[in-house]
């Protein structure tokens, strides 16, 4: 691996400076000087460098999922905007996802797996509790041994991790890091649930962050909300479950989740308009989490978001992907829309927690040979 080097110990004599990502600045030691610990010197700036996408492998539209809930099409599409989602099937898991997008963005960064030096996996729906999605797909894409871990913030998890990456680079613990949203929901998914349950797609988003020449992802504005801890979550705990309970699934309380989104989270993202010091007529793109048609329309008429911006839609026909709606979203508006890349593209991601993340990002340049849509699952 090019990233981090091991630290040193050195002096509390004056350390020298070093721009490069991963170099250990060690003082020189004089006779009697007590030692001190030596740090790393990262980046100054960092940016997005590609995008990868991979989604489940089935369509699956309103009308099979309208009869356990006694709902219609026209109910579904007038309240969420969507008109199908895509769900994987029985066999593929959301590692096997987050392979596919994380491969595409690699390869489209310019770069092997080995130059990756942290790998962040945002999810809710890995197969265990322990260990985590992220070293195994660390393994699986030839990554290892960078650090990996996994974020459990719910659909805000792509912007903490993002936030995470901007961070490492610039500290010098690595030059590149890899951050994916992975999501198999249908795994947690009721049938008979009205709140939720017809939201809900499988995919995965990736992202690879590196260094910049410029500033490419601006201050991250980020926290929770633990008032309403119970808004979005699960129907039992593992112990509840384990004592006779029906296996957990997933539930929100619409109302709540709508009113804190569209009120609450537009404060969040002019935060994170002012911290970069942008206007809403100089962004590109909107990206919000594609939670619901009507939040993302209501919360570009909030913000002021005007005609010349793209607004990511990606929900109509992909669903509610949690974590990886954002990458997923991204992807698809640089893939229809080239002419976007290397604009600003406010992000903003809200979920279960709650919690919430938001950045300004520069949307990376895409060459028009890699121009493609979301890597299928072999």
């Amino acid at each position: 691996m090019t990233d981090a080097s091991t630290t040193a110990v050195g002096t509390d004599a004056t350390a020298g400076t070093d721009a490069t990502a991963g170099t250990v600045v060690t003082p020189s030691l004089q006779a009697g000087d007590r030692p001190v610990l030596s740090q790393r010197r990262g980046h100054e700036f960092t940016r997005i460098l590609a995008f990868g996408a991979a989604r489940g492998e089935n369509v699956v539209p309103n009308d099979d999922l309208v009869g356990p809930i006694d709902s219609s099409d026209e109910w579904i599409r007038q309240r969420t905007g969507i008109v199908t989602r895509m769900r994987a099937g029985r066999d593929v898991e959301a590692v096997d996802l987050a392979e596919a997008a994380a491969r595409e963005a690699i390869e489209k960064a310019g770069l092997t797996p080995d130059q990756i030096g942290v790998v962040l996996v945002a999810t809710v729906t890995h197969t265990v509790a322990t260990p985590s999605m992220a070293s195994l797909l660390a393994e699986r894409i030839g990554a290892a041994p960078a650090a990996a871990y996994d974020i459990s913030a719910a659909c805000a998890g792509y912007a903490y991790g993002i936030a995470q990456a901007d961070s490492f680079i610039k500290s010098g613990i690595a030059d590149h890091v890899l951050v994916i949203g992975a999501e198999k929901l249908s795994d947690v998914v009721d049938p008979t649930d009205r709140s939720i349950s017809f939201l809900l797609g499988d995919g995965a988003g990736a992202a690879v962050v590196g260094p910049s020449d410029t500033a490419g992802i601006g201050p991250s504005i980020w926290g929770s909300d633990g008032s309403k801890w119970d808004a979005i979550g699960m129907t039992a705990t593992y112990n509840e479950w384990a004592a006779g309970a029906p296996r957990p699934t997933m539930r929100q309380a619409g109302q709540t989740v709508f009113r804190w989104a569209v009120w609450e989270m537009v404060k969040v993202a002019r935060q994170a308009l002012e911290a970069a010091g942008v206007r809403a007529d100089q962004l590109a793109a909107f990206v919000p989490h594609q939670a619901n048609i009507r939040i993302i329309d209501e919360f570009a008429k909030q913000l002021g978001i005007p005609d010349t911006v793209a607004i990511a839609r990606d929900i109509t026909t992909t669903g509610n992907t949690s974590a990886a709606s954002i990458p997923l979203a991204t992807h698809r508006l640089l893939s229809e829309h080239p002419e976007l890349s290397g604009g600003l593209a406010l992000q903003i991601g809200f979920g279960a927690g709650l919690v919430f993340g938001a950045q300004v990002v520069v949307l990376p340049l895409v060459p028009s040979r890699l121009r493609a849509r979301a890597v299928p699952v072999p």
